[in-house]
């Protein structure tokens, strides 16, 4: 069996979450840089590894966060099970702000970020249907109910390009298609978190209606940073939790999230590129070795 290491990628409410031993520690990545250090430590015993999606002082946007690096990183930290905390918008009016949202879906908008690591030169293709690794979502579920937080299980959200907000048409055509929440971050990280054999949740927490709501109007970015506040103290109650919980030892994915390349990489051997190899040990040593 392989030790689990739990990840997390989030925002300020997180950064100081107490941990036995925790450390800055820069990690290097073929793919360039990642968003900051990752914040190293134990809770319980169980080894976590925290990210700042945006980097310490919210410096990346969305936009321009190294989605690749910041994987890889993760790979090469040991992370087996990762949890995305994101903050996001609410499409239904049965999802009001300060509601955590399970996801279980995604419709990918953006347009302008690498979702993968591979390409020329080493061409592979992973499933997909299923983005949410089933087991860690339970697990996560339970910390969300033992710390007695308003929680939904399921929906959809859609990841938009940003970075600025929906237009009103865009929010309404967006809840015509029954989604639940959008934001900004989660896309293409999960993809890549499945191409690197890690398995993936996301907990994604409502900070205003978007731009749909009639009662709401536009998304305010003050009372976002409001909620975003309220939110932080709840996420840092289930990170802890997650890790206290947590099994010490990896159980394997119900839906192989964690053995995705076993039949994904279509290039044959003597045709793959050595330099996209060598950025690949990571992610794909496993497979690409046997």
């Amino acid at each position: 069996m392989t030790a689990s290491v739990v990840g997390i990628i989030g925002g300020s409410g997180v950064y100081d979450i107490p941990m036995e031993n925790a450390r800055w520690e820069r990690i290097a990545s073929p793919w360039g840089e990642a968003s900051d250090e990752v914040r190293r430590g134990e809770v319980g015993g169980l080894p976590v590894v925290f990210l700042p999606r945006h980097g310490r002082g919210h410096v990346q946007s969305p936009s321009s966060i190294n989605y690749r690096a910041n994987i890889d990183v993760m790979k090469r930290a040991g992370v087996t099970d990762l949890v995305s905390l994101s903050a996001v918008g609410s499409l239904k009016e049965d999802l009001p702000p300060g509601t955590f949202v399970l996801v279980d879906q995604f419709i990918d908008r953006t347009f302008a970020r690498e979702k993968s690591f591979f390409g020329a030169g080493c061409v592979a293709h992973v499933p997909f249907a299923h983005p949410v690794s089933p087991g860690l979502m339970e697990t996560v579920a339970a910390a969300l109910e033992a710390e007695a937080i308003a929680h939904v299980r399921g929906g959809t959200y859609v990841v938009m390009e940003g970075p600025q907000f929906s237009t009103l048409a865009e929010s309404q055509l967006y809840r015509s298609w029954g989604a639940s929440v959008i934001g900004m971050t989660n896309m293409p990280e999960a993809k890549l978190a499945r191409e690197a054999e890690i398995c993936y949740c996301t907990v994604a927490m409502v900070t205003d209606y978007d731009s749909w709501h009639e009662e709401h109007g536009e998304v305010d970015v003050a009372k976002v940073i409001e909620v975003l506040k309220a939110n932080s103290g709840n996420a840092r109650r289930l990170v802890s939790r997650i890790a206290r919980d947590f099994p010490k030892e990896h159980r394997a994915c119900p839906i192989g999230s964690d053995r995705a390349l076993d039949h994904a990489i279509m290039t044959v051997p003597e045709k793959r590129d050595r330099e996209l190899l060598k950025k690949l040990e990571a992610v794909a040593g496993r497979v690409l070795r046997a």
